[in-house]
């Protein structure tokens, strides 16, 4: 039963003292400091389980396996920010997934499942909200404008944690792609990407494969397999470096440019199948194609056409037949404006394409368009933490400023002690040793810790 009245309010300011000290930040890959989020009021929470990216596992090992914990921080979240409801928003298809959160909700009158298709991409923050309530959240507005929180499941898991005194220090991991057994490991923050591909049975390296770390849409190829995983890595892909994929993230700009100069018919598919355009929002990526084959910025259209932009590279990966890269495009031009401290506009009108509901992608059918079936396969759970014998832990792993070390080499450490402190009016979080040890070295950049 949530409380009510003042004792409500110094409840949710313990929570959010808890989920700061713990160092919990949105696990799904955005990395925003969670105990920001929970000093919003909204009369919603919304827990997303969706797993936007094709072929990872995490949220539906979270759901399916820790359905109670992802319950107990649903409603720590909603007494937080003061909310009545809270809703866990998955995919029907996760069939043991649902069937856990079935009975971890019984009885609970303020929680409720909301249950969807397999569409991409259904994890999208606006297209989920606007799926569960009916709004679209405009530009350069936050979803506590509407009412509304969001937070990864595995944010509300690790706030379960925060709860009990225990700081974020492990991170569910799917590795998948030219794998022998793709796997969903929970590994130590700060364990190199190597030694969880290892843990597959893959035996091969650098030379004949890359790994995006995050998903196969969204992701990023890593250079270094060396590269520690952070507390919001969900996936570790593996892929032939001649896969199609593969290339295309790493096409360098001159390349797409030249490309696009070359090839790009206007035809406008990008947008059409855009699913922000869709709900109104005014991205069009054709618009980004033309300005840079013609080399004049005038044609990039309104603001919001690439500011509303959520990177979620649909045009690229299905709607462009010519091999384009028009997501990336966009990606790199939303940069280069917001460094340039350009800032989106809210809309004045809002249109939802009456075509919306048939414009969304079957994931079976984008995972195939992009080459990827032959690695869907599930992705075994493995509940014992894997034990590295080394881990270096960023000191940004969430937006904002980078923590403060408050360690040296040489000081002994144990697993879950503070070792990076954000400053008290800093937009940040906390880092905190992920397993026991000795400091070998602090550097501007990472801590690192030796069995």
């Amino acid at each position: 039963m949530l409380k009510t009245g003042q004792q409500a309010a110094a409840d949710g300011r313990s929570i959010i003292d808890r989920v700061r000290a713990a160092g919990v930040v949105g696990a799904g890959g955005a990395g925003f400091p969670t105990h920001v989020k929970l000093a919003a009021k909204a009369d919603l929470v919304i827990a997303n389980g969706a797993e936007c990216e094709p072929l990872l596992r995490v949220d539906q090992t979270i759901m399916q396996h820790q359905a109670d914990r992802l319950v107990i921080g649903l409603e720590a979240a909603m007494q937080a920010v003061g909310a009545s409801r809270g809703v866990i928003a998955t995919k029907k298809h996760y069939h043991e997934a649902v069937a856990a959160l079935e009975a971890a909700t019984e009885g609970k009158e303020a929680l409720s499942l909301y249950l969807m298709d397999s569409y991409y991409p259904a994890g999208d923050e606006k297209s989920l909200i606007h799926d569960v309530t009916g709004e679209v959240v405009r530009s350069a507005k936050l979803p506590a404008d509407y009412g509304c929180v969001v937070c990864n499941v595995g944010t509300l898991v690790n706030i379960a944690d925060a709860l009990e005194g225990k700081a974020v220090t492990d991170k569910l991991v799917t590795v998948c792609g030219d794998v022998p057994q793709p796997a969903t490991f929970q590994a130590p923050v700060g364990t190199a990407m190597r030694a969880l591909i290892a843990a597959t049975g893959f035996t091969g390296d650098e030379r004949t494969h890359a790994v995006i770390e995050g998903g196969p849409l969204m992701g990023h190829v890593r250079d270094s397999w060396d590269n520690p995983i952070t507390k919001t890595t969900g996936g570790l892909v593996v892929l032939p470096r001649n896969h199609y994929l593969i290339t295309q993230i790493t096409m360098t700009v001159e390349r797409q440019v030249k490309i696009a100069m070359a090839v790009c018919c206007q035809c406008n598919m990008c947008t059409i199948m855009c699913p922000r355009n869709s709900l109104g929002l005014h991205v069009e990526p054709h618009k980004a194609m033309r300005a840079i084959a013609n080399g004049d910025s005038k044609l990039l259209g309104n603001v919001n056409s690439i500011l509303a932009c959520c990177s979620c590279n649909l045009c690229t990966y299905y709607a462009c037949n010519f091999g384009l890269t028009p997501g990336t495009v966009m990606t790199n031009i939303k940069n280069e404006l917001a460094r340039a401290g350009v800032r989106p506009e809210t809309e004045q009108e809002i249109a939802l394409d009456p075509s919306l509901e048939t414009k969304r992608i079957p994931i079976s059918r984008l995972i195939a368009r992009m080459g990827l079936s032959a690695y869907n396969r599930p992705a075994l759970y493995s509940p014992d933490a894997l034990a590295p014998q080394a881990v270096t832990l960023p000191l940004r792993q969430h937006l904002g400023a980078p923590a403060q070390p408050v360690v040296r080499a040489g000081d002994r450490v144990d697993k879950g002690q503070l070792i990076a402190r954000m400053a008290p009016d800093a937009l940040g979080a906390d880092i905190h040793a992920s397993m026991s040890g000795t400091v070998d070295a602090v550097t501007d950049s990472a801590i690192r810790i030796k069995r």
